[in-house]
């Protein structure tokens, strides 16, 4: 029985860096609602819809799911640099598809603008299946855990497509 050796600091060292990853893509959806206003009145209240645009209480769960099984994902990745392998690559466009998630919040909401919104959204959607193909040949789950994301980022994108040709 371990009483505190060098296998728990693993242990304890392990799950910190599980939650740093849960937590540091949670910040990021955290950095992006701070442009997101959708209330009445807002630009984006105002705004024409198609019919299968989902109701605004569905993004915060969704969301929270999706940077939740990102930060899994990411801490997967984190895993197999502890054990040597380069994971370099990987981690750098990860970092950039992070970014890339709260510009978009940046560049539909407070700019108000679907066409760069969607520009940006696409330029994502690029950057999650890049990340997906990296991350494949380091740990099959991380990618799989992905496949969310890359699922409602593509729905979000033909939604915010449909929000720029509905008001032209």
């Amino acid at each position: 029985m371990e009483t505190g050796g060098i296998g728990s600091g693993n242990r304890v060292m392990t799950i910190l860096t599980l939650i740093g990853a849960i937590v540091l893509c949670n910040l990021v959806g955290v950095a992006g609602s701070l442009f997101t206003v959708t209330g009445p009145g807002s630009w984006y209240d105002m705004l024409a819809k198609p019919s299968f645009n989902p109701p605004s209480w569905l993004f915060f769960p969704v969301w929270s799911v999706l940077y939740i099984l990102m930060g899994i994902s990411l801490f997967l990745v984190l895993m197999e640099k502890r054990r040597g392998r380069d994971v370099t690559i990987p981690l750098a466009l990860f970092g950039v598809q992070l970014v890339l998630n709260a510009l978009w919040s940046y560049l539909f909401f407070y700019l108000e603008s679907t066409l760069l919104g969607l520009v940006g959204i696409l330029v994502l959607w690029i950057f999650i299946l890049a990340t997906m193909i990296t991350f494949f040949s380091v740990n099959r789950v991380a990618t799989i855990l992905l496949i969310p994301y890359l699922a409602w980022v593509s729905f979000a994108a033909v939604l915010n497509y449909a929000l720029y040709i509905l008001n032209l």
